[in-house]
């Protein structure tokens, strides 16, 4: 099963936003797992959405199920290197 439709990419959006975003995927999506992607200074938000989506929106019907921390590397407008942290929170539906 391909979860790349499952993917919300944290940025510079309200962040109820995002947080909608993961409610809408379980709810009426009726998907199994809702994976956040973040970069940079969006990580802390990212973590922030899959805390108040899971705990406050779901009422622990959806818990954190994995945590990928990563760094990429690549040029900026400038032309320089510059290395840059990433993290990918995995919700996961419950089973009941």
């Amino acid at each position: 099963m391909d979860y790349q439709d499952n993917s919300i990419f944290i940025g510079g959006k309200p962040f109820m936003n995002y947080v909608t975003a993961v409610v809408m995927q379980f709810t009426t999506k009726n998907a199994q797992e809702v994976i956040l992607k973040a970069r940079g200074k969006f990580i802390s938000r990212a973590v922030d959405v899959s805390e108040v989506a899971a705990k406050r929106f779901l009422e622990g019907s959806a818990s954190v199920k994995d945590i990928k921390i990563n760094s990429e590397e690549f040029k900026n407008q400038e032309g320089r290197q510059v290395r840059v942290s990433t993290i990918e929170i995995t919700l996961s539906r419950k089973q009941a």
